[in-house]
């Protein structure tokens, strides 16, 4: 379980994808647990909400 959906608040999927430049879908699959994000996405979305990979993603 990750904690992408709380972290988004206001914003849509298509708004924080954009910023990350991945598509909408993927950051939805990513957003849902349907698909494990690469290291380097991982990272991405970490630096975007100011978190660390940890505290998103374990």
């Amino acid at each position: 379980m990750n904690l992408l959906k709380e972290l988004r608040k206001d914003k849509t999927q298509a708004e924080v994808a954009k910023s990350l430049n991945i598509t909408q879908s993927h950051y939805g699959y990513v957003e849902n647990s349907n698909r494990i994000p690469s290291l380097t996405l991982a990272k991405k979305i970490a630096d975007y909400f100011n978190k660390s990979i940890e505290e998103i993603f374990f």
